[in-house]
C-alpha cells in the first residue's frame, strides 16, 4: 500500500444547514400535500425529496482527500474518487463560473467551459481544479474543496511538472 502524504478532511457547518433545511421543507410540504390530496404523485415526489436530502445530510458531512506518491483520493461519504497523478494534466485553482462554482455541495456534474467535470466539494471553501490527460469515464476534469488548495498545487506540480 502507498504510503499517504498528504490527507485532509473537511466538513462544513453551512452545507449541514443546508442540507437540513431543505430536508425540513420539503417533509412539511409532503405532509401538507399529504393531508389536502392524500397519497399521491406530489406528496409522494416531496416526500422523496426529504429522504434524499436526509441522505445527503449523512453522506456529504465529511470529505476525505489523500495524496499518496502515486494517486490522489477522495472520498465523500460512500462514493469515492480515485486519480493517478500520471494522469494529470494540468491543477490550478477553480475557475468555474458563480452559477457553477456555489450551485451545489456534495457530488455533483457539470459542462463548464466545453469539459464534464466531476465536483466534490462545499460551498465555502477554495476548490481544485484537475484537468486529466484522458478522461475518466466521460469526466475530463475534477474539482474539489480543500482548505489548503495551494499545498495541494504544490505537491502535485511537484511531482508531475
Amino acid at each position: 500500500m502507498a504510503e499517504i502524504i498528504y490527507s485532509e478532511e473537511i466538513r462544513s457547518n453551512k452545507t449541514d444547514l443546508l442540507f437540513v433545511v431543505l430536508a425540513l421543507i420539503t417533509y412539511a410540504l409532503s405532509a401538507w400535500k399529504l393531508s389536502v390530496v392524500g397519497f399521491k404523485f406530489v406528496p409522494g415526489f416531496f416526500l422523496f425529496l426529504g429522504l434524499l436530502f436526509t441522505f445527503y445530510i449523512f453522506n456529504f458531512r465529511v470529505l476525505k482527500i489523500s495524496i499518496t506518491d502515486q494517486a490522489l483520493h477522495l472520498k465523500f461519504g460512500i462514493i469515492p474518487w480515485k486519480t493517478d497523478l500520471s494522469n494529470i494534466q494540468e491543477i490550478t485553482l477553480d475557475d468555474a463560473p458563480m452559477i457553477i462554482k456555489y450551485g451545489g455541495a456534495g457530488v455533483h456534474f457539470a459542462f463548464v467551459k466545453g469539459e464534464y467535470r466531476a465536483f466534490y466539494n462545499f460551498l465555502e471553501y477554495p476548490r481544485v481544479l484537475i484537468r486529466f490527460k484522458k478522461k475518466q469515464g466521460l469526466v475530463k476534469a475534477l474539482v474539489f474543496t480543500s482548505r489548503q488548495p495551494d499545498q495541494i498545487l504544490e505537491f502535485i506540480q511537484e511531482k508531475h511538472p
